[in-house]
């Protein structure tokens, strides 16, 4: 990632419009294609607490070590369960 999104080198502002950027929620209408996922996800970057880079890290290995989820089939992707 490029520095100018770093914290440090931006607003408050700035960070909103990138998250809303990132999130396809340039209208604020909607939430989006993340699903309403992105821009709560993204709160901490807004709010100038946490860098894009540590909650998309957070994200992974939450998403990859979770125990929830249906099982997933190691053929084409098929849910069993």
């Amino acid at each position: 990632m490029s520095d100018e999104y770093l914290i440090k080198n931006t607003t408050k502002e700035q960070r909103e419009a990138i998250v809303r950027a990132s999130c396809g929620n340039e209208c604020g209408q909607c939430d989006g294609c993340a699903g309403g996922l992105g821009y709560d996800l993204y709160q901490p970057y807004i709010d100038g607490k946490m860098e894009i880079a540590d909650i998309n890290a957070n994200f992974r290995a939450n998403y990859m070590h979770s125990d929830e989820g249906p099982d997933i089939s190691p053929t084409c992707g098929e849910v069993r369960g």
